[in-house]
């Protein structure tokens, strides 16, 4: 891979007009309706159009990142390692959870293996960019190199640009790496500097033993890692996963490409975390598809400062909640380009008074 300019992508990060957003807003407000009873389509009709300029998604895809941890040799998951390539498979089979609601949402998945235990044969719907077997399990050190977390970066940084040159107009995360909501809620309390207990939950079923396990897990890698809550690079290296650096680098290249990026759950967030992280502006291009039913979510939502889309108990990961929120966008443009102003409709205004 050529050297990664870190800087260069930042550099081009700009915040979405305030003026647009304003002049959107304007044309919702004159649409036959009481102003603001759309509530939140409105937003993300006015978001989506500011950023991209344009009112209607050509393509939309979802980027579902892999990779196994280190970590999971700690006993902190109730599936093991193994399922890891088992469902990257599944996924490239379009048999997965994803699979089925980016149909039902009209949006490709392409599947990017990081850092999978596995080496893969080419597969169609699969982009080969191991980094390594896996991260080191960060209770007895860093879980990769500080150049290993900027290729994670460099990673998602070029699928935003793939996707930009495939005239895809809305970007979604996704991920799959067994063991993977622990480097997740360890970034939670490294960069909302918080206590592992308050963001960590029970991943894929955990029993409270085995919760009990993954807090201290979480603490020994804090300890034994100090990562600098001010340098995300060093949070992700010290403490994370490829698949959540690749998303972070998606984020970071969706934000320089002026593309509307829909975020999953808690691994995708902490990924977006990490991104907002590096540049205050990224955020205004994050779309939070939905509130995870783990609890460390909220916190890395309200410090990135966006709202959850959806609620709906959701704890996959994969993909799935973003696919869903991609339907609101899609629901949010059609009110936009096709509701009639009051003028247009000939219906009669409501008075202030």
């Amino acid at each position: 891979m050529s050297q990664f300019d870190l800087q260069a992508v930042l550099a081009r990060i700009q915040p979405v007009s305030e003026k647009k957003l304003a002049e959107i807003q304007s044309r919702i407000d004159r649409q036959a309706k009481p102003v603001g009873s759309l509530g939140r389509l409105e937003e993300f009709a006015r978001r989506y159009v500011a950023i991209t300029g344009r009112e209607e998604i050509r393509d939309k895809r979802i980027y579902t990142f892999a990779g196994d941890h280190g970590v999971a040799a700690e006993g902190v998951s109730a599936f093991p390692q193994e399922v890891t390539p088992q469902m990257v498979y599944n996924f490239v089979d379009g048999g997965a959870s994803i699979n089925a609601l980016a149909r039902h949402a009209g949006a490709d998945v392409q599947v990017v293996d990081l850092g999978v235990a596995t080496e893969f044969d080419d597969l169609p719907g699969l982009i080969k960019r191991k980094i390594a077997k896996g991260t080191a399990n960060f209770t007895q050190g860093p879980a990769m190199s500080r150049d290993q977390a900027l290729q994670a970066l460099a990673t998602g940084v070029e699928m935003a640009a793939r996707a930009k040159a495939d005239d895809v107009d809305l970007v979604g995360t996704g991920d799959m790496g067994i063991a993977n909501t622990t480097p997740s809620a360890a970034i939670a309390a490294a960069l909302c500097r918080l206590q592992p207990e308050q963001v960590t939950h029970r991943g894929t079923g955990i029993d409270d033993d085995t919760l009990a396990k993954k807090i201290k897990v979480i603490n020994k890698g804090l300890e034994v890692n100090q990562p600098d809550p001010n340098d995300p690079i060093d949070v992700l290296a010290k403490v994370g996963g490829f698949e959540i650096g690749g998303i972070a680098g998606l984020v970071l290249g969706c934000a320089a490409e002026r593309l509307p990026v829909v975020v999953d759950g808690f691994i995708s967030t902490a990924g977006a975390l990490l991104a907002c992280e590096l540049h205050p502006q990224v955020r205004d291009y994050v779309f939070a598809a939905h509130q995870s039913v783990e609890i460390g979510h909220r916190h890395m939502l309200a410090r990135i400062g966006q709202q959850p889309m959806l609620d709906l108990d959701l704890r996959l990961g994969e993909g799935t909640g973003g696919a869903l929120a991609m339907t609101l966008v899609e629901g949010a443009l059609r009110v936009l380009r096709e509701v009639l102003t009051f003028a247009e409709a000939g219906v009669s205004e409501g008075s202030d008074q």
